[in-house]
């Protein structure tokens, strides 16, 4: 079975070397710093985006 790229033993592989470098305590904190980080990145561009059409949609309206 292949995930993108990978396949099942390279994602293994890359789980077990983050688990050498950072350890079984401190992996979930990294993951749940990521997954906020990725939540917020997304909220601020779908932000952007409603700003942006809200704008276009004003300046339709004005013309």
């Amino acid at each position: 079975m292949r995930i993108g790229p990978f396949g099942i033993t390279e994602l293994l592989l890359i789980l077990v070397v983050l688990l050498l470098i950072f350890g079984a305590t401190r992996l979930p904190g990294i993951g749940s710093s990521l997954g906020k980080g990725i939540r917020s990145f997304k909220s601020s561009v779908t932000g952007e985006d409603e700003k942006t059409g809200t704008e276009t949609g004003s300046n339709e309206q004005n013309t």
